[in-house]
């Protein structure tokens, strides 16, 4: 979309899919490449039964998450040595430049999720980092 264009309200279809950077299949939303948008990206996660994300970090910006469904574990903070258990219903903040690897321990249930960046070219920020996973923490 052009940038000198005229900003109006749009409405996106749920149709387009994509494979991140960080190994994941997200359903797009608001972007600057869907509806224009200057300052943020909205999109849908699904985490598939023991599917996890690539250890990475979004440079510069922010992410709000709040899960739709499911249980996700997060590794996040220097190092991956942090850990928080999130289920439906719940918001997590991640700070920018904030690394983690989000993963679904369970072996039969998605965990899907809504995600908004302050980023609204989603995968322009995401940097892969080379760590070591941690793997599944322990309930």
């Amino acid at each position: 979309m052009n940038s000198s264009t005229t900003q109006t309200c749009v409405r996106i279809e749920q149709n387009d899919q994509y494979r991140g950077k960080q190994g994941l299949t997200y359903i797009s939303g608001v972007s600057a490449e869907s509806a224009g948008s200057r300052g943020l990206c909205m999109h849908i996660v699904t985490i598939p039964p023991l599917g996890r994300a690539k250890p990475h970090l979004h440079e510069n910006h922010e992410t709000a998450v709040y899960t739709v469904s499911g249980v996700t574990g997060m590794w996040y903070g220097e190092g991956l040595k942090e850990h928080m258990w999130v289920k439906q219903g719940d918001f997590v903040y991640i700070p920018a430049n904030t690394p983690h690897l989000p993963y679904n321990p369970s072996e039969t249930t998605p965990c899907v999720a809504l995600l908004a960046r302050t980023d609204p070219n989603e995968q322009e920020s995401v940097t892969v980092l080379n760590v070591p996973d941690p793997g599944i923490a322990k309930r």
